[in-house]
């Protein structure tokens, strides 16, 4: 893998883990989600007639991508809405890798040298001692089951955009056309819920749209960076974000127990230095 896409990848897994950061601490996390999707929406809009858009190949897998990504936001609103940062984005942020590997093989054909795997099993095993970390006698297994389901949605949309952009004949118009559907995402939440959007304060109005662009960035760099590297490898590198936001759920929201992390973070940069060394 090119040093280029290594940094573009690991520089989307911080801004993703700030993002959800942002979700954890807002009060109404679904209105606070709803504020995200404009946030990805709005810019996307202004950026669509000075790019252009995909070729129509491209367009089933917008509309694929889009219903999934509801999926993802109800998963993740509920995993959010009782369990913890750091419990919660490891476990649905863990599986992802290996389900996005093996997908990448049955729907694109994609095949990765035996490196690539010990570097994205590393990644996963990482990610794994951090979910177990954060578990213990007062586990919500709600917030579990759910942060199950978000992996599989990211996952999902994960393949689904890989291929989708390949095939689009124009990648930043992918990435707009994409972004621009999560209008609908908006404008259902906030029209079903119009009253809790106004009770919201202001400030935290303005740091969910805030986290929409910053999230829309990164998924931005990560669509990219899968036109120029593997979907697996792009995929268990941009999971790397997980070592970020334990970090953020300890010193942010004080979020524990605090054991096994210094392993973690150190199994996951061992698959990190591997992936980079595969080719």
């Amino acid at each position: 893998m090119t040093t280029h896409a290594l940094l573009i990848v690991l520089t989307a897994a911080f801004l993703h883990a700030l993002w959800n950061a942002v979700v954890k601490g807002a009060p109404d996390k679904t209105i606070v989600l709803g504020l995200v999707a404009l946030g990805h929406a709005i810019p996307a809009l202004f950026a669509l007639p000075f790019i252009g858009l995909p070729v129509w190949a491209a367009f089933p897998f917008v509309f694929g991508s889009t219903l999934i990504h509801w999926g993802y936001y109800w998963f993740l609103n509920t995993a959010y809405k009782h369990g913890d940062l750091s419990v919660v984005y490891p476990i649905s942020r863990g599986m992802t890798p290996i389900l996005v590997t093996v997908g990448a093989i049955l729907f694109a054909g994609e095949f990765l040298p035996p490196v690539a795997w010990i570097g994205i099993v590393c990644i996963s095993v990482g990610i794994g001692c951090l979910s177990l970390a954060g578990l213990g006698r007062h586990t919500n297994w709600i917030a579990v089951a759910a942060a199950f389901g978000t992996g599989v949605m990211i996952a999902s949309y994960s393949i689904v955009d890989g291929i989708g952009i390949r095939l689009s004949g124009n990648t930043l118009g992918y990435i707009a056309v994409l972004f621009v559907a999560e209008i609908f995402v908006a404008g259902f939440i906030f029209t079903t819920r119009w009253r809790r959007l106004v009770a919201l304060p202001r400030r935290y109005v303005w740091a969910g749209l805030a986290g929409g662009v910053i999230s829309g960035l990164a998924y931005g760099l990560v669509l990219y960076a899968k036109t120029i590297a593997p979907l697996g490898v792009v995929s268990a590198l941009r999971e790397s974000s997980v070592i970020f936001a334990s970090i953020i759920g300890v010193m942010w929201f004080g979020e524990g127990p605090k054991s096994n992390r210094l392993l973690a973070a150190t199994i996951v940069a061992i698959g990190i230095v591997v992936l980079a060394m595969a080719r």
